[in-house]
């Protein structure tokens, strides 16, 4: 896949008898909570010591990471 592709307009979605995404991603987020409280001991607060922005800008490096290797694997490459 050529990086023109990546940017070409997409086909309207289609209707179909799979689970609705939001409510997966809902589950997800709710287990990933009880998980980071599990491994912290708290739940995320604010004014927690940390900059959000620093660990919320590593996690979207790991995310653009982990998404390109996905289109080369998908994309046989």
């Amino acid at each position: 896949m050529t990086n023109e592709s990546l940017n070409e307009k997409q086909p309207r979605p289609v209707p179909n008898d799979g689970p609705c995404v939001w409510d997966l991603v809902h589950a997800d987020m709710s287990e990933r909570d009880q998980m980071g409280q599990r491994k912290h001991g708290v739940r995320l607060q604010p004014h927690n010591g940390r900059d959000a922005l620093v660990d919320a800008y590593q996690e979207a490096l790991d995310l653009v990471v982990y998404l390109r290797q996905a289109i080369l694997e998908r994309d046989g490459e």
